[in-house]
């Protein structure tokens, strides 16, 4: 069983920046593929970032260029680091886990744990 736990969401003015962390348990985290994705209010969530095994990085077009997806594999976490926010930046967060030795592909049935979310919320 792998835990997820994200933190550093909040309140931020647009064009500000932020840095998620996923932080998960377990040994084999060094093989697992990340990704993060989120929910706005209404919709479906959605793939932002991810980030394969081999640290090979894959982004949403909406977030290419601004959002950066890494991993530090001796602190079993993943970071997102999200610059120059916009108001459709705002949603829950959520940091995702696919324990097959993956790709970090873009649907959510990829994935095999969650976290419980955290809420970015950027003002105009």
């Amino acid at each position: 069983q792998v835990q997820l736990v994200e933190s550093g969401g909040g309140l931020v003015q647009a064009g500000g920046s932020l840095r998620l962390s996923c932080a998960a348990s377990g040994r084999t985290f060094s093989t697992y593929a990340m990704g993060w994705f989120r929910q706005a209010p209404g919709k479906e969530r959605e793939f932002v970032a991810g980030i394969s095994w081999s640290g090979n990085t894959y982004y949403a077009d909406s977030v290419k260029g601004r959002f950066t997806i890494s991993r530090d594999d001796a602190k079993n976490t993943v970071y997102l680091q999200m610059t120059s926010l916009k108001p459709e930046d705002t949603a829950v967060y959520y940091c995702a886990a696919d324990s097959s030795r993956g790709r970090a592909g873009k649907l959510t049935t990829m994935y095999d744990y969650w976290g419980q979310g955290t809420q970015v919320t950027v003002s105009s």
